[in-house]
């Protein structure tokens, strides 16, 4: 396929903007043709415009009809073979393997997607019948379903080219609930999604969709991401990345005449606690998973450990030298692009000029270009920890700070201070964590996935997969962003007071046409009465 460059507004090209921008191969430090084209003010609200025209109309089609659209997304970002990966390599550095696993995570959401919404379930249909002789007042007939929310902007991630980008689980997840999408491409790989953007316009068509179902812009300046968050079309927005980006787009919608719901992904340092027990039983074979969590990627996942707790003994001593050795041995890894690699680096000054805090291990190779990075651990006490909240901020990147504790009160206290976090990690020996009951208890309160004698790197695309937490990892820590939960944060629930049969939904209706299991005066059933 040839790259354009262009913004998408529905099926159509448009590149109204003076300001242009390449994308640059992070490995070799060169740019990449063609010349992309920011979005202007008046792309945007042709745009929104257009999103709100196809929504009418959109969200009228049944499930099965919807789920028709995903399948065939999923079809041709297959078909695109070895063009996409190829793209993405040369825009992210990813190397192939990575991204060829990526893209299956990706097309496998959109399947999985497309399951839900054709057996139909998750409206989560309930009925109260009426009572005309009910004392002292009657009582109405109440009918509830989710409906779709209206247009969603969808902000792609840098880290994820594919199952968190164009055709990911928020654009995907906001199709599913009968949204139509307006992306924002990340404009780390412009290439890259574009090529996908081109598998959903073809599955737009062949399947009758309407135009404006899904569309796409490009853009470096913070002012079109915020102008796409401001339009008063725009009914939710989804994002993944820094928090510093969040909180920003965070404050524009709340701060619009008609706030609406932001769901950021933004930051966590995902803390790893190291009981004894396990440390005694299996240390060595835990440090070699954690260095393999932390350099995975180069450590540009959301879940990576950037934080691992243990007891001052000599079973955590020689975990930590095991691990540095792993460390030191790790080669210069190629980041994202140069604005991560430099922000990394930056973070990695800063923790070792930190008072109190100790360069244990680097990667001894120098970087050569800009978006090299070198591995590092540092370690500092709980003491430190817990006295310099600096300490407690997201490094992203292949990095980890071990803290070590005196006692089991000191680990319930650094959990205690933790920021929300998407994942928390313990490792223990059986029986071992009736001991620390209160620890668990408190990451509970602290985190979205408490992970038991594994690895937070490695989400699961699945039902029960919650991918969130509290502040700052995310703004709402009720939402996930992986999983099938994450259609309900589009999709929006209404009643419907002695409604005429005739005007039901048919997730509604008295016969139950879509077999749907639903509530039906307080008993879930499946069947029509």
């Amino acid at each position: 396929m040839q790259l354009t460059g262009c913004n998408y507004i529905g099926g159509r090209t448009s590149a109204l903007g003076a300001q242009t921008f390449r994308a640059v191969d992070p490995a070799l430090n060169t740019e990449l043709e063609p010349t992309f084209h920011e979005a202007t003010a008046a792309e945007i609200d042709q745009v929104m415009q257009l999103s709100e025209e196809a929504f009418v109309q959109y969200c009228r089609r049944n499930g099965r009809e919807r789920a028709a659209f995903l399948r065939a997304i999923a079809v041709n970002i297959e078909e695109l073979g070895d063009e996409l990966i190829a793209r993405a390599v040369a825009e992210t550095a990813l190397p192939s393997a990575r991204l060829l696993g990526e893209r299956g995570r990706t097309c496998g959401q959109l399947r999985l997607f497309a399951d839900l919404i054709e057996e139909g379930s998750w409206v989560d249909a309930r009925i109260d019948h009426a009572n005309p002789t009910r004392k002292p007042v009657a009582k109405p007939d109440l009918r509830r379903m989710r409906i779709a929310i209206g247009p969603v902007a969808v902000f792609a991630a840098s880290n994820f080219p594919l199952a968190f980008s164009v055709a990911g689980g928020d654009t995907a997840s906001a199709l599913a609930a009968g949204c139509t999408v307006v992306i924002k491409a990340h404009p780390s790989h412009p290439g890259t999604s574009e090529l996908s953007f081109s598998a959903m316009l073809q599955a737009a068509a062949a399947t009758g969709m309407p135009d404006g179902v899904v569309s796409l812009l490009h853009g470096i300046d913070p002012q079109v991401s915020l102008a796409l968050v401001h339009h008063p079309l725009t009914q939710a927005v989804g994002f993944t990345g820094s928090l510093r980006a969040g909180r920003a787009l965070f404050d524009a919608a709340a701060s619009r005449p008609r706030p609406i719901p932001l769901y950021a992904e933004m930051g966590s340092i995902n803390p790893v606690f190291l009981l004894p027990g396990a440390l005694r039983e299996r240390g060595q074979q835990i440090a070699e998973g954690l260095a393999n969590s932390v350099l995975l990627g180069v450590g540009q996942f959301c879940t990576n450990p950037g934080v691992i707790i243990g007891p001052v003994d000599s079973a955590m001593r020689d975990l930590v030298n095991r691990l540095a050795e792993l460390i030191s041995g790790a080669p210069v890894g190629t980041m994202l692009n140069r604005n991560i690699a430099e922000a990394f680096a930056a973070g990695c000054r800063r923790l070792s000029q930190t008072p109190g805090t100790h360069v244990v291990a680097q990667s001894p190779t120098t970087p050569q270009i800009p978006a090299h990075a070198a591995a590092a651990i540092f370690s500092t006490s709980a003491e430190n920890f817990l006295e310099n909240r600096l300490l407690h901020a997201e490094l992203f990147g292949p990095a980890t700070l071990v803290v070590t504790a005196r006692s089991p009160a000191q680990f319930e206290q650094i959990a205690s201070q933790l920021d929300g976090q998407l994942t928390a990690t313990i490792h223990a020996a059986a029986g071992e964590l009736v001991e620390h009951t209160r620890l668990v208890e408190t990451l509970q309160r602290k985190t979205g996935r408490l992970v038991f004698n594994g690895y937070p790197t490695g989400v699961e695309v699945c039902p029960a997969m919650h991918h969130g937490g509290p502040y700052p990892a995310t703004t709402d820590s009720r939402s996930t962003s992986v999983g099938t939960a994450a259609i309900e944060r589009f999709a929006r629930p209404v009643s419907y007071q002695d409604c005429p049969s005739e005007l039901l939904p048919p997730e509604l209706r008295e016969d139950n046409p879509l077999r749907l299991w639903r509530l039906v005066d307080g008993q879930r059933e499946r069947g029509s009465r």
